[in-house]
């Protein structure tokens, strides 16, 4: 028998959640860097978004995620009914959302997408890999806002197509260009450079569940 790895304990997270919007069916909040979006299995790692968020609002339910590392927007349902709704707009990706990252070096093309499909790597848990064979689906729009001399880096806005787990992080690193401060998939280099991950959820589009309107809700990039 193979002995277990030790568990990943995520660091202790003092910043707060913000509330950006708050209706009687849904919450829009600004995820701090460093929170989990859900508690993990292990005791240790019981703090969240979610954990957080059922204290004063007891029927709060995750809709979305994002990584612990990622900050930035995240709607969060307050009923079964506004919960079954938005997941089926996410679905059908009639939600739009574009993030904010950093990468390292200078990316060439001032626009692109990034059209390479990616699987869960089961011997490499929680990394996906590329795989053109069995790999789902993963496109990536991207448009370059800055680059940078010192340090030498980009400054891009992604807008994903699909939303695959780690798709911004695995296609940054398959453009030759990583996210800094990607702990997964960045080189060392690029890992060393920030001390966060450099990705942010900076808008996202929806139809109001119950209104119907299109609501465009932004968070501005901290970096």
């Amino acid at each position: 028998m193979q002995p277990q790895a030790d568990p990943f304990i995520v660091p202790l997270c003092k910043e707060a959640i913000e509330i950006l919007h708050e209706d009687e069916h849904l919450l829009i909040i600004n995820k701090p860097t460093g929170l989990l979006s859900l508690s993990g299995k292990h005791p240790d790692n019981i703090d969240s978004v979610h954990y957080r968020l059922v204290k004063d609002f007891p029927t709060a339910t995750m809709v979305h995620r994002l990584d612990f590392g990622t900050s930035g927007l995240l709607i969060i349902a307050l009923d079964k009914a506004t919960n079954a709704h938005l997941t089926k707009q996410f679905q059908a990706r009639t939600v739009v959302k574009s993030y904010t990252a950093l990468l390292h070096g200078h990316v060439e093309r001032n626009t692109g997408i990034i059209d390479i499909p990616i699987v869960k790597d089961k011997d490499n848990f929680p990394l996906q890999k590329v795989c053109y064979d069995s790999g789902k689906a993963a496109q990536s729009e991207y448009r370059v806002v800055e680059r940078v001399m010192e340090p030498f880096t980009t400054k891009v806005m992604f807008t994903p197509i699909t939303g695959r787990t780690h798709q911004l992080r695995v296609h940054s690193r398959e453009l030759g260009h990583p996210i800094l401060g990607c702990d997964l998939y960045a080189t060392d280099e690029a890992f060393f450079m920030a001390d966060r991950l450099m990705l942010h959820a900076t808008t996202i589009e929806f139809n109001h569940p119950v209104t119907g309107q299109r609501v465009n809700a932004s968070c501005p990039c901290p970096f």
